[in-house]
Order: structure tokens, then sequence, then C-alpha cells
């Protein structure tokens, strides 16, 4: 079996803590693991045999890739990279068609990144009775046992029953609530989760059926791929012409065979501010509180702080989520329109929808720290053994000075090693690159000054990362 993990997405839902340069699959919003690397576990645990493919894009394939690095170590089947999205039936697709050159009969468990899921036995069992159906040309969905009546998921009605699944009658739309209420009471309706099952060459056979297409693009765009260290490159053209379509609509709701196994499993798609209160544990008054926080006649509330105290009075059903450069403050019964205030964000040509102010990247992070019109102070982490790009910059010069571990800087000609409380100077115009040879993770403070301080000011020569 491969698990099929599907890593692409840049959701705002759960803003600021997740933003499109690092979205909610990449934060540790429930344990201490991130949302992927429980996905990257979940799929593992199944049997020793099982493998791990991911599919992300261009912006996120470095973390998935140290993600993958950590856990699946011997067991990673590739890292497919999407030029641009155009939703889970292509991604899917691109997943089959790479299997298929060795093994077209092949289980394809495919499962969303950023999904919370409790309980891995009844997950197994699950798995293990869609296995059978799958085996047999079926496409499996698994459909979540409602516990409430939600109306804010997609809902799956169930017809003839065998054999722990049964064949799916219809898909139907997000209803309103005396609708929902209707399918809780009724039985026989589940929650759509997004997680699917079924053989290589099946889904390719129900697509060329039902898109054909897509497909058509599909295969024109992973017949012109191209290996970039993890990664493998589809054809951005013939991607970019493909039709954009989820799984649901593309395959699902047309295909004669697709059927639907129950699953209760604690399961959640941490849709919401909300839904992240829901599924966590509650003090006596009905309230999540993580990080630094005090609170005081405070009931139903969801208080999340990142780095500073956050202190509350006389409130209910509130969301407050500290960053370091946001604080969102909302009615719990709002939250789905949080993605109202990202769309203020974006139009005012701001950037707290997109980064953090710690940015990640292949080699470690950097931080802001100050700014004014014409200086900038970072802090700069780089990773043991990693290295950023031999570079330079037209509008900046830039001042390091080492406060732990020890650097190998290129500075023209020159090569400098520093160690801690030692400092240079790069002046503009000048090629250099900064290495760290130890083991320990080496911290610098950067103090950038000139005339333009953006960070598309660079001009790359050489890049361990093969980027532009």
């Amino acid at each position: 079996m491969l698990a099929v993990i599907l890593s692409g997405g840049s959701g705002t839902r759960l803003w600021p803590l997740s933003r499109e340069a690092y979205p909610k699959q990449f934060l540790p919003v429930v344990s201490d693991e991130t949302l992927l690397a429980e996905t990257i576990t979940r799929g593992l645990a199944l049997s020793e045999d099982t493998r791990v493919m991911a599919i992300t894009n261009e912006d996120h394939r470095f973390v998935v890739a140290a993600h993958l690095q950590a856990q699946a170590v011997g067991r990673v089947a590739g890292i497919l990279l999407e030029p641009v999205g155009r939703n889970t039936a292509p991604a899917i697709a691109l997943a089959a068609l790479a299997v298929s050159e060795n093994n077209p009969e092949e289980l394809l468990l495919v499962m969303p990144s950023d999904h919370v899921l409790r309980d891995q036995k009844a997950f197994r069992v699950a798995v293990e009775k869609g296995s059978k159906a799958a085996r047999a040309g079926k496409l499996v969905t698994f459909g979540i046992v409602p516990e409430t009546p939600h109306t804010g998921y997609g809902y799956i009605r169930a017809g003839a029953q065998s054999n722990g699944y049964a064949e799916v009658a219809a898909f139907v739309e997000k209803p309103d609530e005396a609708t929902a209420r209707d399918y809780l009471s009724t039985g026989g309706y589940f929650w759509n989760s997004g997680m699917f099952l079924f053989r290589a060459d099946r889904y390719l056979e129900e697509l060329a059926k039902h898109q054909p297409e897509m497909l058509k693009a599909c295969q024109a765009s992973y017949t012109d791929r191209q290996s970039d260290l993890d990664f493998v490159r589809v054809g951005a053209e013939a991607f970019k012409a493909c039709p954009d379509d989820s799984i649901d609509y593309a395959v699902m709701e047309k295909t004669r065979d697709a059927v639907v196994v129950p699953l209760d499993a604690g399961w959640s798609d941490v849709g919401s501010w909300s839904a992240l209160w829901d599924i966590q544990p509650q003090d006596k008054d009905g309230n999540v509180c993580r990080g630094d926080v005090i609170i005081e006649d405070v009931s139903g509330s969801y208080i999340h702080s990142e780095g500073r105290l956050i202190a509350a009075l006389g409130i209910s059903d509130h969301v407050i989520v500290e960053t370091d450069d946001v604080v969102l403050v909302a009615d719990r019964s709002r939250v789905q329109d949080v993605k109202k205030l990202v769309a203020q964000v974006k139009a005012q040509g701001r950037s707290e929808h997109r980064f953090h102010k710690k940015v990640h990247r292949p080699w470690g992070t950097y931080e802001g720290i100050a700014n004014g019109g014409r200086f900038q102070v970072k802090h700069i982490t780089v990773n043991p053994g990693a290295s950023l790009s031999l570079q330079k910059h037209h509008h900046r010069a830039e001042h390091w000075v080492v406060v732990k571990g020890t650097a190998i800087v290129t500075r023209g000609e020159e090569e400098l090693m520093l160690t801690e409380d030692q400092s240079t100077y790069i002046p503009l115009g000048v090629t250099h690159r900064l290495n760290n040879p130890g083991v320990i993770p080496l911290e610098l403070i950067e103090v950038q000054t000139g005339s333009y301080l953006g960070e598309d000011d660079i001009v790359r020569y050489q890049d361990t990362y093969n980027r532009v």
C-alpha cells in the first residue's frame, strides 16, 4: 500500500497561526507534533510495507521533505511537485501515474495532511475493510460517523451494506442545520472525510471514463517530468492546461463503483478555530488555553499565545490568538469569517497573510527583529551542515555577528571562519556565502543597510537546493 499525502494546501481558516508560506499542516496545533507529522505516522503505522508519497508545491517542498527525511527513511516513494494548484483529482492522478509504471494494481490510500485522527486502531480496522473492497476494484471513501448536525461538512448517503462497507447512494452538499439534524436522526449519513482508497489502475480507468481531458493533461505533464534533488517536477505547461476539479466531482460522484467505509476514530479536519476548541481538552468552564495565558471569569473560549502573555477577563465564547505580528480576537461563532479578514490584509498589500515573522528556508530560518527606512535587523539560524546560496545584492550591504556556533563565510575571494562574538562586513555587490560546518545550529544577527531591503534583491550563483 502507498500512503499518498496531499500537502499542497495554503489554508487561512486558522489564520493568523496558519499562513500561506507555512500553513496549518506544518504546525503543532493539537499536540507536540505537526499535523503533517501525525499524518505520516498514521500511514506508516498501517504496516511495515506501507510507503509514503507526498504531493506538494514549490513553496512547501523543503518543509515536506524535512518531515519525510525525519520520519520515513527508506520508505519514501517520492515527492511530486505541482507547478500550480489544480485541486485533488489531478494531484491524485499524478500519484496513480507514478505508481502504475511498476505496479498498476497498488493500493493508494489518499490522506490530506492537515486532519486529526485520534484512534489509530479504529483507523487501521477501517483501512483493512476498505482494502478488501479496493482490491476488488471498488473506489473507497471513508465516511465519518457524525456526532453532531454539522453544517460545515459535505455528507455521504449510504446505500446497501455488505462486508463492512456500503454502496455510495449519493454525495450531498453542506446542509442547513435543519437538514443536518434530519440526517443525524435518520441515520445512514456520514461526513465526507476527504480520504480515499483504491487501486491506481482503477482510479485512472474511472478518470479516463469521466474526465478524459484531465487524464490527458496529467499524462502529458507526468511524461514531461524532471527530477530535482528529492523532488519530481511535472511538466508545467501541460499541468496548467489541466481542468481544476476535486476527486468528489470528477470521479466519486460519477462512478458506479464508489463505496463508503464508516469511520469512528476521533476525526476532525481542524477547519476552524471553533473546531480546534471542540477537539481539545477543556477546563471546567469550557476553555482551551495554550501558551502564556491568564484568565478570570472566562468561559467557552479558545485562547492561544505564541509568546506574549494574554490576560482575559469576563468574556465568553471568544477566540483570541496571539502571534509575533498579529492578534486575532473573534466571537467563536464567527470564526468561519476569518477569511474575510485575510482578504482585507491582502487588499491592503500587507504580508501577514503569507509570512510569519519567522520565515522558514531549506537551510534554516530568519526572523525580523527591527527595521527602519534604510536598515533591517534579522536573527538568522542555519541548520548543522547547511549553507546559504553563493549570492550578491545590488542595493544592500550586510553586517554579520555570530552569537552561537561556528560560521564559514565566503566573501569575494576570501574565506573566513567566525566563532561566537566575531563579526564580518559584506559590502554591497560582493559575492558571499554562509555555511554552518558544525553539529549545532549556527545563530547570528544580520544588520542590513541600503536603499532597498526586499528579499527579491538577490542574485544566486550557486545553490545547494537548486533554487532559481
